[in-house]
């Protein structure tokens, strides 16, 4: 016999009430369906359950136990049909966020510290890498939203001013934006200015991002080379603006690289801001997605875009 939710919900009635015919009245149901409902309850347990009285019913000691499991199994299915519809409605569960590189350094704090205020029973499980990666985390489905330097990689339609869908994959140009700066050996130079102009590193070595692993980053920082009348010497290239830090602390290079790096620097190496910086040399985040996205990506989005820039 199958104990169903209804089954379990009347014999709860019933106890509670100490009388059938006002269970049934609660139930909004005859009383003779309900007392053959209970009869056959006891058959398929084998138990008597209930013992009827002059003036009523009362729970026999199996009565009682059944009655309180009967309880915590109606309760649990009521929490988990709560529960369901909260992730449904993107204000519970899990959501998988990617971070490409050095946004990873300064944008966490703030989506962690929104989604905790407005969100609390949503869970961030945060990733991190190149751009690439964390597009194609993204993609295939690993990660349920990104935030990457536009262009997006591996997208075929430019950047625009509306959300669009591209490589299967929605985008959200212009998300937040962050500002580009010089990171020097702490021995260089013009370490301690207060900012400087980037034609005076034409003589210096750049570590330069491989623009396969983080295409937005690479092609701004060899535009805004150009632009200051200079091509960059290649002292080394990395897929990460971690592993550029780590060529710029041993005092061989320097580099072009987030603001937001600096407050989660190794030693070694200071930060420099340019003096003129050029429109390259500022950076626009993308937020992307899969198309039927469930809705706590589009909650986070939504917080996200009214909170301050990190």
């Amino acid at each position: 016999m199958e104990l169903s939710h209804r089954l379990l919900e009347q014999f709860v009635t019933v106890v509670e009430e100490g009388h059938v015919g006002r269970a049934a009245e609660r139930l909004r149901m005859r009383q003779p369906p309900l007392s053959q409902a209970l009869q056959r309850l006891e058959r398929a347990l084998g138990a008597t359950l209930l013992v009827r009285e002059a003036r009523g019913v009362r729970p026999t000691p199996a009565g009682e136990a059944f009655a309180e499991d009967a309880r915590r199994l109606l309760e649990a299915q009521q929490a988990a049909v709560e529960r369901v519809r909260r992730i449904a409605d993107g204000t519970e569960g899990v959501l998988r966020v990617g971070c490409a590189g050095a946004l990873a350094y300064s944008f966490p704090a703030e989506l962690l510290r929104v989604t905790a205020a407005q969100l609390p029973g949503l869970r961030i499980h945060m990733h991190q890498g190149p751009d690439t990666h964390i597009a194609e985390l993204v993609r295939d489905g690993r990660c349920d939203l990104g935030f990457v330097r536009e262009p997006v990689p591996t997208t075929r339609t430019p950047p625009g001013p509306k959300p669009q869908e591209s490589d299967e994959l929605i985008i959200v140009p212009g998300f937040f934006t962050e500002r580009i700066i010089v990171a020097l050996p702490t021995a260089h130079p013009l370490a301690q200015a207060d900012d400087l102009d980037l034609a005076e590193l034409r003589g210096d070595s750049f570590v330069l991002p491989e623009p396969l692993s983080m295409p937005g980053l690479a092609a701004r920082a060899a535009a805004a080379c150009r632009e200051a009348g200079f091509e960059p010497r290649v002292g080394g290239s990395c897929d990460d603006v971690t592993s550029a830090l780590g060529y710029v602390a041993t005092g061989l290079c320097v580099t072009l690289v987030p603001e937001g790096v600096r407050h989660f620097s190794p030693p070694g190496i200071a930060y420099v801001p340019l003096r003129t910086p050029s429109a390259q040399m500022i950076s626009s985040i993308a937020a992307i997605h899969r198309p039927g996205a469930d809705r706590a990506v589009h909650r986070v989005l939504a917080l996200l875009d009214e909170a301050p820039q990190p």
